[in-house]
C-alpha cells in the first residue's frame, strides 16, 4: 500500500475546525428539519425533511461512538439525537410506517442511527426481525450498494441476521475493482457509500478487502482531484470520509484546507461553488446533507489521527 500523510497533525487541526463547526451548525438550525405536526408514517415526501432528520442524526451518532469531540460538541450531537428521536416520536413515526409499508428500508436505516447511539424502541426491534426473516425482503429488487446499507443498519442495530458480506461487496462497481477512469459522478457516490456500509462507518475498516484497499488508496487522490478541481464539495468530503475508513487513510491536508476554506464562518459547507442563498430555509435545504458529511468526515479523521498532538 501507499504510505500515509505524512502530516496527520495538519490534517488533524484543520478536521477539528471542520467538524465543530459542522456540528455547530447542525445544532443550531436543527429546527428547520422539524416535521409537519400531521407528519403520519405515509411520508408523501420523505425526502424533505424525514431524510434530513436520519442524516442529522447520523452524524452526531458518530461525533458520540468515536468519544474524541469536546464537551460542547458532544452535548450538541445529544441534543441533535434527542430532537430527532422526538420528532419521529420516540420511535413510534418509524413503527407506524414500517408496520404500513413492509417493503420499506428507511425505518430501519433511520433506526440505526438512533440504535448506535443507545436509543432503542421494543415494537419496532420485534418488527424489523420478523420482516427480516421473510422470503419477500431477501428478494427486493435493490441496487448492490442499497443491500449493503440495509444489511449494516440490521448489524447496528444488533437485529438477527447474518448476511454475506463478501458476496454482497462482489456485487458493486468498487466490489470489482473497474477501469478506475471508467467512474462517473453517480458510480463515484455508490463507491462511497459502499464503504460507507461495509465498513460501518470506518467503525470496521478491516471489512474491507486488501484488493479493494489497494484499488481505493491507488485512486482515491485521482478522484479527489477531480471534484476538487470543479468545485464539488459534497463528493469531496464523501471521498474524505472514504480516505478515514480505510486501514491507513492517507488524504493530503492540502485536501482538507481546501475544503475547510468552503466551509462559511456559520460552519456550513456549501455543496458545490454556487453562491449560498441568504435565506435560512433554503440555505438548509440546499446545503444540509454538505454539511452532515462535513461533520462525519471531521469527526472520522480526528478519531483516525488520534497519535497526533491533542487539541484543546
Amino acid at each position: 500500500m501507499t504510505a500515509p500523510s505524512p502530516s496527520p497533525a495538519a490534517v488533524r487541526r484543520t478536521a477539528h475546525t471542520l467538524a465543530t463547526g459542522a456540528v455547530g451548525w447542525l445544532h443550531r438550525h436543527r429546527e428547520l428539519g422539524s416535521l409537519p405536526p400531521d407528519t403520519s408514517g405515509e411520508l408523501t415526501d420523505p425526502d424533505s425533511v424525514y431524510k434530513p432528520l436520519g442524516e442529522s442524526a447520523l452524524a452526531a451518532s458518530l461525533v458520540l461512538r468515536e468519544g474524541i469531540a469536546s464537551p460542547a460538541d458532544r452535548r450538541a450531537a445529544e441534543e441533535i439525537l434527542d430532537f430527532a428521536w422526538a420528532q419521529l416520536r420516540e420511535g413510534d413515526l418509524l413503527y407506524e410506517r414500517q408496520l404500513r409499508y413492509m417493503m420499506m428500508t428507511d425505518p430501519l436505516e433511520l433506526y440505526t442511527h438512533f440504535a448506535r447511539a443507545g436509543y432503542r424502541h421494543e415494537r419496532l426491534h420485534g418488527l424489523f426481525n420478523h420482516l427480516g426473516r421473510l422470503v419477500s425482503r431477501d428478494g427486493a429488487e435493490q441496487l448492490p450498494n442499497r443491500r449493503l446499507a440495509v444489511a449494516n443498519a440490521a448489524r447496528v442495530a444488533g437485529l438477527d441476521r447474518e448476511p454475506d458480506w463478501r458476496v454482497l461487496t462482489d456485487a458493486t462497481w468498487l466490489g470489482h475493482t473497474p477501469e478506475p477512469w471508467a467512474i462517473d459522478w453517480m458510480t463515484a457516490y455508490c463507491v462511497t457509500h459502499t464503504v460507507f456500509h461495509v465498513t460501518d462507518w470506518g467503525g470496521r475498516p478491516q471489512g474491507l478487502s486488501e484488493e479493494i484497499q489497494d484499488y481505493l488508496a491507488r485512486w482515491l487522490p485521482v478522484w479527489m482531484d477531480v471534484w476538487q478541481e470543479i468545485q464539488e464539495w459534497d463528493l469531496l468530503a464523501e471521498l474524505l470520509i472514504v480516505d478515514s475508513c480505510l486501514a491507513e487513510p492517507r488524504s493530503a491536508p492540502e485536501v482538507w484546507e481546501v475544503l475547510a476554506g468552503a466551509q462559511r464562518p456559520d460552519g456550513l459547507v456549501p455543496r458545490n461553488g454556487e453562491p449560498v442563498s441568504d435565506d435560512p430555509e433554503e440555505a438548509f435545504r440546499e446545503h444540509h446533507h454538505t454539511t452532515v458529511v462535513a461533520a462525519v468526515a471531521g469527526t472520522l479523521a480526528l478519531s483516525r489521527h488520534r497519535g497526533a498532538p491533542a487539541l484543546v
